[in-house]
């Protein structure tokens, strides 16, 4: 009897102490159908993502061809201290960083608000419309958008000048004029991407329970009191997440766009880092310096998103962990 007593606590221990090693791989083969769906993307993050970071290594050495990566001399932190150094330095990182606040202060509530006033709107017909005509922009290519841009804004027969002497002011050469060129790209974006962006926030308050309405409704609240205290908290988490994803890149910009707006007379204003990484690098073949400046980038990006992220916890909202 006390035999008995004693091995079955040492059975329990021992189906306790087996590795769960097995257990995880059984669970995978029996919904093995569902990891060959997710293979394709593992295998784009490796190859794409993970793999280039081997030639990270180059930042920091004297980058040469014929001598390949490992065979290129080490010069360790030179390249960092020749950007630093360098007159285009607080230039094109002013300019990063500006043209990213107005982004974040104009283009990123934008959305929020619109996608809130478009979820008031009670008539389907209406609201499909003006789904339709606000998603539309973020289907244009950015070539074709920049030369949209420059035909209403030609000093002589753009739209928008011609507007400007019809009411008695004075034509604008909106890309001749370096002031210009900041305003010009973040509205441009705000039109682009307002509608696209609305959809997430869109299908975020698709949750909210309409018992919460009827009963604010019954006690005399009204829409923008219903907004503010029921919509609002409920796509919080959400507004928290894209949010911090945003600081994830806020030191990065799309060069593309800002390489066709720029010309020789708003170069001041529109010199970024990804243009300088592009000029440098891919035009004047001066990849190890290059490379440090995009490592540089880098390291912005994921100091603010780490701050981004713990400045949430603080404030108890959602974080990405």
């Amino acid at each position: 009897m006390n035999t008995k007593i004693e091995r079955a606590p040492l059975a329990q221990i021992k189906r306790e102490a087996k590795p769960k090693t097995a257990t995880l791989w059984r669970r995978m083969l029996r919904s093995w159908q569902l990891y060959v769906l997710l293979l394709p993307l593992i295998l784009y993050f490796i190859i794409f993502q993970y793999a280039p970071m081997y030639g990270l290594q180059i930042a920091f050495k004297d980058f040469r061809a014929v001598d390949g990566i490992w065979g290129s001399p080490w010069v360790g932190f030179e390249h960092f201290e020749r950007f630093f150094q360098s007159y285009q330095f607080w230039n094109t990182l002013k300019n990063t960083l500006l043209i990213n606040l107005y982004e974040l202060v104009f283009a990123f509530p934008i959305a929020i608000i619109f996608a809130l006033m478009l979820n008031q709107v009670t008539r389907l017909r209406f609201k499909k419309w003006a789904q339709t005509i606000t998603y539309a922009p973020h289907f244009i290519s950015t070539v074709v958008l920049v030369g949209m841009m420059f035909i209403f804004l030609n000093p002589r027969t753009g739209m928008i000048n011609n507007m400007i002497a019809f009411f008695g002011g004075d034509r604008i050469n909106f890309f001749g004029e370096a002031d210009w060129f900041k305003p010009i790209y973040v509205i441009s974006e705000i039109w682009q991407t307002t509608g696209w962006s609305a959809i997430i926030y869109l299908a975020a308050l698709t949750a909210v329970d309409p018992q919460l309405h009827e009963a604010a409704i019954m006690d005399g609240a009204n829409k923008l009191q219903r907004v503010r205290h029921i919509d609002v908290p409920t796509i919080m988490p959400v507004i928290m997440i894209l949010l911090i994803l945003r600081m994830g890149h806020f030191a990065s910009l799309g060069f593309s766009k800002v390489l066709l707006m720029q010309n020789s007379l708003n170069i001041d204003s529109s010199e970024v880092i990804q243009t300088y990484v592009y000029k440098t690098g891919l035009v004047g073949a001066q990849y190890s310096y290059s490379a440090a400046i995009g490592l540089f980038d880098n390291i912005i990006n994921l100091i603010l998103l780490l701050a981004t992220n713990q400045l949430a916890k603080k404030m108890k909202q959602q974080t990405l962990f």
